[in-house]
C-alpha cells in the first residue's frame, strides 16, 4: 500500500486538538495523547508493508481477516507467534479445534533450576483472525508463512519469572470448568493479538459508563459488534486507534514496556530479514500482529526501519514442540477473560459467517470439514518489481466513524424467544423449578435490562444477567448455576481433540498398544477396561503399561478397579477405568520426555534418585519402582547403588520408618525370586546397621526425632540383625548405643525398655515391676498414656511383647479408680489411635487369644499374669541335684537319643539303678543342662 497523503487525518487531528482544549484545563498533556494517537495510525496505514491489526480471538477480526485474504491474496504473511512453533502449524489439520501449540523443556539449562519445567502455549481457535490466516497460507499454492514473534527461548529469557505474561489463573464457576482450566497447566500463554487496556482507570471508566460488568462484555458491545459488518480501511484504522490509546495510556512498567517494544523490534528485524533475503515485494505481504504492536514507535518500526536490534543467542535448553488439546474455558483461565466470553465469541462467529456470506478459510482434512475434490487454485504469478500494482491511499474513515452512532440492531424475537425457551429446558434438568412463566419473564426482563443499558438488542450477557434473575433467584440445586447454564446453551465449553497423526510418537505407542483393549481411549470420559489375562495371556502387556501410566499420568487417567501390583505377584484379572481422551495434554507431555513410557519412567526415576535432595527412602522407592514396573535388574542395582551413598550420608532419622518398609519388601522379594540377593542390599544392611547404631543415642534424645522413627531404627537394628552379623556386623555396637541412651520423654524411655528386654539386659520380671510402679505413683500416672504409646510403638521392633502391652493396658483398667481413668480414657485412646493405629490389628488378635471367648467364663477367668508362677529355675550345681531325673529320661528314651545326636555324643543306656551313671553323664556335660535351663526359661 502506498504512503498516505499529508493530511489524510486533518480533520480529525483538528477536531480531537479542540476537544483537548475544551475539556482539559489546558491543552498540552490531553492534546499530546489525542494527537499522537492519530499519528500512530497515519504511521501504521502508511506503512508499504500492511500492518493488520487483531485482537485476540475475536470474530470481528476474524471476518476482517477472511474478507481481506480473498481481496488481497497475499503471497507471504507474517504471524506474530513464536518462530519455534512453525513446523507444528500443519498439523492442526489433523486436530479438532480449539487446540495450543506447545513449546516444552523440561530439562533447563542457562534458567534457574526451579523455573522447570518451561512451557509456552499458543492457543488457537476457528473464530480467529490466526487461524484464518494460517489456513490460507498453508492451503494456498505459492503462499508462505512466516512466524516472526520471540522464540520461545526468548520468552523465558526476557521474563524475570517462569509465570510471565499471560499467566494467570482462572475462576470457574463449576467442577467440571475447573477440569477444562487446567489443560494448559502452568504454561506461559502467548498473547496473539491480546488487546485489553493496562491502565486499570481506564478500564473501570469504560465498563462503568458503558454499564457492563467485565472487559469482555465491553468489547462484544462497542467492538465487535460495530466493526463485524465494516470495511476493510474502517476496521483497522480503528483497531489501530483503540491500540493506540491503550498503548498511550498503560502505565510506565519499564520491564512491561521494554519486553513489548524488545517484541517488536524482534518481528520488524526477522521481516526485514525475510525481505532482503527472498526479494518479495513488500506490497505482497501481510503482517499479522496484536493491534497493541500495530500501533508501535521503536525505531525499528516499517521495512525502512533502523537495524539496530540484537537478537540475542538461545540458551543450552532443548526444547521440543507439539499440540495440546485447549478449551474456551482454558483460554479464559489463561488471559483472564470471562467466563463464557470465548463460546459466545464462537457463537457470534458463526452468526457473522451466515449474516456477511464470507467464506471462512478451513484447513484441509479439519475435523468436520469434508475433504475438497478440487486442489486449491495457486496464486497468479507476481508482477516484476519493476512494475508495481498502484494502490490507491486509504481515505479517512475514523472521523465518520467516531461521529457516527451506533447503529441499534432491531430486537430478533424469534433468536430471543428460542434462548429463553432453551434456559429454561435446561434448568428444568439441573433440578430447578422453572416453567412456561420463567421463560416469558426472562425474555421480557432481557428487554428491560438492554433498555436500561441504551441498546435495542439484548446481547448474551443482557440474557444472562435476565435468566440469573428470573430463574435462580436465591438457590442452586444442582452443581451448575444458571449463568453456567446460559453459557453452556450458548456454545459451551469446547474441548478439543488432537488427532492420532499429530500425536507424538510416545502417544500413539500407547494408543497402538492398547488396542486389544478394543475401546475408543481419544474420547472423553471415562471408560471400564476389563483384562482377564489368565484366559488371554497377551493382555499382561496392557496391564503392565496401565500400571506405568498410572505412575505418570495425573489421578484419574488410569484408575485401578480390581488389582493391585506388588513384588512378586502376577495378575490374573484386572479392572481399570481409563480417561485417556480426558487427560490427552499430560499423555502428550510425557512425548516430549522420550520416545516410549519405559523410556520417560527410567529417566524419572534416575530424576528422582539422583536429586540434590534426595532421601534414602525416596532412592528405594525408586529402586522398587524399577523393580515392579520395569522389572530391570540393572536399573535397580544402579540405583539400590544410591541408595547405599545417600543412606551413608545422612545425619537425620526422619526417613527411618520408610526406609524400614521399603527394605524389608525389597530384601522379601529378593529372598524369593533370586537365588542370592543383590550385592547393593547386603551392603545397605551392613553400612544401615552401623549408620543406626550411631545415631540412636541422639535419636533417643533429639527433640526433632519422633518416636516412630526411633522405632523404625530399632526395628531396622533387630529386624537385619540376623543378616547384618552373617555380613561381619558386631553385636557389640547395638549394645553399646543402648547402654549410652538416657531418654527422659516416657514413651521413648518405654521404647528403651522393650529394646532392653528384646536383649535379654532388662527381665520381663522386672519391667512388669517398673510399670506396677508407675501405676502406683500418682504424680506419674497423668503420663502413664505416654508410656504405652511407647511400648505400642515397640511391636514395630520386639513384636514378641505384644502379650506385655495388653497386660499392661489392662492392668491401668484394672487399678486406677473412675476419678482417674475416666479422664484418662480419651487421652489413652487418642494416644493409641494417634501413634499405634498400625499395630491395632496385633493387639487385637493377641488380646483375643488372652481374654475368654464366651462372656459366661469371664467371671471367673484369671489373666495368666496373674497366676502363681513356679519356683524359678536354677541351673545344675551338680550331678547329684538332677539324679531324679533320670527315671524320666530312661522313660522317654527318644528325645534323649536325639539330643544326643545332634551334640555328637555316642552312649548306651542303662539301668534307672545305676543312677551313678546318669549323673556321671550329666556332670560330664554340664553345659547341655545350663542350655536346656536357660531354653526352658525363655519359653
Amino acid at each position: 500500500m502506498t504512503a498516505t497523503p499529508e493530511g489524510t487525518f486533518t480533520a480529525l487531528r483538528t477536531q480531537l486538538q479542540d476537544a483537548a482544549s475544551t475539556f482539559a484545563d489546558g491543552p498540552a498533556a490531553l492534546e499530546g495523547i489525542l494527537r499522537g494517537i492519530v499519528d500512530d495510525v497515519e504511521r501504521a496505514v502508511s506503512e508499504p508493508l500492511e500492518i493488520f491489526p487483531v485482537c485476540h480471538h475475536s470474530p470481528a477480526s476474524a471476518i476482517a481477516m477472511a474478507r481481506r485474504l480473498r481481496e488481497k491474496q497475499p503471497r507471504t504473511i507474517y504471524l506474530e507467534l513464536c518462530e519455534d512453533m512453525a513446523p507444528l502449524l500443519t498439523e492442526l489439520r489433523n486436530c479438532r479445534l480449539p487446540v495450543a501449540v506447545q513449546s516444552f523443556a523440561s530439562e533447563i539449562e542457562g534458567f534457574p533450576a526451579d523455573w522447570a519445567p518451561l512451557s509456552v502455549v499458543a492457543p488457537v481457535t476457528e473464530a480467529s483472525a490466526e487461524y484464518q490466516a494460517i489456513a490460507y497460507a498453508l492451503d494456498t499454492p505459492g503462499v508462505e508463512l512466516v512466524l516472526v514473534d520471540r522464540s520461545s527461548d526468548h520468552v523465558f529469557q526476557w521474563e524475570t519469572g517462569p509465570g510471565g505474561e499471560g499467566d494467570s489463573d482462572g475462576d470457574p464457576d463449576a467442577p467440571e470448568a475447573a477440569e477444562q482450566t487446567a489443560l494448559h497447566g502452568d504454561a506461559v500463554g502467548v498473547e496473539i493479538g491480546d488487546l485489553r487496556p493496562r491502565f486499570a482507570e481506564l478500564e473501570e471508566q469504560l465498563l462503568r459508563h458503558g454499564r457492563v460488568r467485565h472487559w469482555s462484555e465491553w468489547w462484544h458491545q462497542y467492538v465487535e459488534l460495530p466493526l463485524g459488518d465494516s470495511d476493510h480501511d474502517t476496521y483497522r484504522q480503528v483497531m489501530l486507534l483503540i491500540g493506540s490509546l491503550f498503548r498511550r495510556l498503560a502505565p510506565g512498567d519499564p520491564h512491561k514496556v521494554r519486553v513489548d517494544e524488545d517484541r517488536e523490534r524482534y518481528m520488524w528485524t526477522r521481516m526485514r530479514e525475510h525481505l532482503a533475503a527472498t526479494g518479495t515485494d513488500p506490497a505482497d505481504c501481510l503482517y499479522v500482529c496484536g493491534a497493541f504492536h500495530a500501533a508501535s514507535r521503536v525505531a525499528e518500526f516499517g521495512v525502512h526501519g533502523s537495524d539496530t536490534f540484537t537478537i540475542s543467542p538461545p540458551s543450552g535448553t532443548e526444547w521440543r514442540h507439539g499440540l495440546i488439546p485447549s478449551s474456551h474455558g482454558a483460554i479464559e483461565a489463561q488471559f483472564g477473560l470471562a467466563a463464557g466470553s470465548v463460546s459466545i465469541a464462537a457463537t457470534e462467529w458463526a452468526k457473522n459467517v451466515r449474516r456477511t456470506g464470507v467464506r471462512p478459510f478451513r484447513l484441509e482434512g479439519q475435523a468436520g470439514t469434508g475433504k475438497s475434490t478440487r486442489p486449491r487454485k495457486a496464486l497468479a504469478p507476481a508482477a516484476p518489481a519493476s512494475a508495481p500494482v498502484p494502490a490507491g491511499p486509504a481515505a479517512d474513515q475514523l472521523t465518520g466513524f467516531l461521529q457516527r452512532p451506533p447503529a441499534l440492531d432491531a430486537l430478533d424475537e424469534a433468536e430471543l424467544l428460542g434462548w429463553s425457551v432453551e434456559i429454561v429446558r435446561a434448568a428444568r434438568r439441573n433440578g430447578y423449578l422453572a416453567s412456561t412463566a420463567d421463560a416469558i419473564a426472562v425474555f421480557e426482563t432481557s428487554i428491560l435490562l438492554a433498555g436500561m443499558r441504551d441498546r435495542a438488542k439484548p446481547t448474551p450477557y443482557d440474557f444472562q444477567d435476565a435468566a440469573v434473575t428470573c430463574i435462580e433467584k436465591d438457590a442452586v440445586p444442582g452443581r451448575r448455576d444458571v449463568g453456567r447454564l446460559v453459557e453452556i446453551m450458548m456454545g459451551g465449553d469446547r474441548v478439543g481433540q488432537v488427532g492420532y497423526d499429530a500425536l507424538p510418537p510416545l502417544a500413539r505407542d500407547v494408543h497402538d498398544r492398547l488396542a486389544p483393549l478394543d475401546l475408543k481411549l481419544q474420547q472423553r470420559g471415562v471408560q471400564r477396561a476389563l483384562l482377564d489375562i489368565a484366559s488371554r495371556p497377551e493382555l499382561a502387556r496392557c496391564s503392565d503399561l496401565l500400571w506405568m501410566l498410572r505412575r505418570l499420568l495425573p489421578q484419574g487417567a488410569a484408575r485401578p478397579i480390581m488389582g493391585e501390583r506388588r513384588l512378586g505377584e502376577h495378575p490374573i484379572q484386572e479392572s481399570w477405568d481409563l480417561a485417556l481422551g480426558t487427560h490427552q495434554r499430560a499423555l502428550i507431555e510425557l512425548g516430549y520426555e522420550g520416545v516410549s513410557i519405559e523410556q520417560v519412567l527410567e529417566q524419572r526415576l534416575r530424576r528422582a534418585a539422583y536429586a540434590p535432595r534426595a532421601t534414602a527412602a525416596q532412592v528405594l522407592e525408586a529402586v522398587e519402582d524399577a523393580t515392579l514396573y520395569l522389572r530391570s535388574r540393572r536399573l535397580a542395582d544402579e540405583l539400590g547403588t544410591r541408595a547405599l551413598e545417600v543412606l551413608a550420608s545422612e545425619r537425620s532419622v526422619d526417613g527411618a520408618p520408610e526406609v524400614l518398609r521399603r527394605v524389608r519388601r525389597l530384601l522379601a522379594h529378593y529372598r524369593t525370586a533370586e537365588p542370592v540377593l543383590p550385592p547393593w542390599i547386603e551392603s545397605f544392611v551392613k553400612t544401615g546397621y552401623a549408620h543406626y547404631c550411631t545415631l540412636l543415642p541422639t535419636a533417643f534424645t533429639d527433640d526433632d526425632a519422633t518416636v516412630r522413627q526411633v522405632a523404625a531404627m530399632l526395628g531396622f537394628l533387630f529386624g537385619m540383625e540376623g543378616l547384618a552379623l552373617s555380613l561381619g556386623c558386631d553385636r557389640t555396637q547395638l549394645e553399646l548405643a543402648l547402654a549410652q541412651s538416657h531418654p527422659t520423654e516416657p514413651s521413648r524411655t518405654a521404647l528403651l525398655w522393650a529394646a532392653q528386654t528384646h536383649l535379654g539386659t532388662l527381665p520381663r520380671t522386672v519391667l512388669r515391676e517398673r510399670c506396677a510402679e508407675l501405676l502406683g505413683n500418682p504424680l506419674v500416672v497423668p503420663a502413664y498414656p505416654r508410656y504405652l504409646s511407647g511400648f505400642v510403638h515397640a511391636l514395630e521392633p520386639v513384636p514378641g511383647l505384644a502379650d506385655f502391652v495388653v497386660e499392661a493396658v489392662s492392668n491401668a483398667f484394672a487399678r486406677l479408680p473412675d476419678s482417674v481413668l475416666l479422664p484418662w480414657l480419651p487421652t489413652l485412646i487418642g494416644t493409641l489411635r494417634a501413634g499405634g493405629a498400625e499395630h491395632a490389628p496385633l493387639l487385637i488378635r493377641e488380646a483375643g487369644r488372652l481374654f475368654p471367648a464366651r462372656l459366661t467364663e469371664l467371671d471367673a477367668w484369671v489373666p495368666s499374669w496373674r497366676l502363681p508362677q513356679g519356683p524359678p529355675r536354677m541351673a545344675v550345681e551338680s550331678a547329684a541335684s538332677t539324679a531324679g531325673g533320670l527315671p524320666l529320661l530312661a522313660a522317654h528314651p527318644a528325645t534323649c537319643d536325639a539330643l544326643a545326636a545332634l551334640l555328637g555324643c555316642d552312649g548306651t543306656w542303662e539301668s534307672p539303678d545305676a543312677g551313678p551313671s546318669g549323673a556321671a553323664l550329666l556332670a560330664r556335660y554340664p553345659q547341655t543342662a545350663r542350655a536346656l535351663e536357660a531354653l526352658q526359661a525363655v519359653s
